[in-house]
């Protein structure tokens, strides 16, 4: 059992991610004793996705404009159709990603939020996956998709869909438990 209490995780999104992509992954994170911080471009609150309709409101901790990566021990990314297509057109939120990459750092992103990847860069030459109907955004982004639950990759963690959700939380937990890695390249 790892033991994260001293690690401060970002986990940043935008309205419409899937529910059980941000409630799972967050519950796993804090019942290993890691803080949780709800970062995204929204003040106030975010709304989740569930079963085809909007679900619950989630309180934000800090807007993006008022995050900095080198506060947090890892990045994590929940999918959704809307919120990786929203956030990934947000410059402050790529760049804020990018600082992760940059560092080294864990990133932990399942399902669709990959796409949000596609726009740091740091993705040529890396093992992954994602949801199925994103696999060539991916490849066009030069890493190679592989049809696994759960791929890590020096410190990137990705998974197709809230069925990996067990698979992807043990790993991802494994990941920021080590902590940084050598940053991949500089961007």
């Amino acid at each position: 059992m790892n033991n994260l209490s001293d690690k401060k995780i970002a986990l940043i999104t935008e309205n419409g991610f899937e529910e059980i992509e941000f409630t799972s992954p967050k519950k796993a994170l804090e019942d290993q004793g890691a803080i949780v911080e709800v970062i995204s471009p929204n003040k106030g609150s975010v709304k989740s996705w569930k079963d085809g309709n909007w679900g619950r409101d989630f309180k934000v901790d800090k807007t993006i404009e008022e995050a900095n990566s080198d506060d947090y021990h890892a990045v994590l990314i929940p999918g959704g159709v809307l919120n990786p297509d929203k956030l990934r057109t947000n410059k402050k939120a790529i760049q804020f990603i990018k600082g992760f990459f940059a560092k080294g750092k864990p990133v932990a992103s399942i399902c669709h939020g990959p796409q949000v990847l596609i726009e740091t860069g740091a993705l040529a030459g890396r093992k992954m996956t994602s949801f199925p109907s994103i696999k060539q955004d991916i490849i066009n982004a030069g890493a190679e998709w592989i049809d696994q639950d759960c791929v890590c990759d020096q410190a990137l963690v990705t998974s197709r869909s809230p069925k990996d959700l067990e698979a992807f939380n043990k790993k991802m937990i494994e990941e920021i438990g080590e902590g940084k890695h050598e940053s991949q390249k500089t961007l």
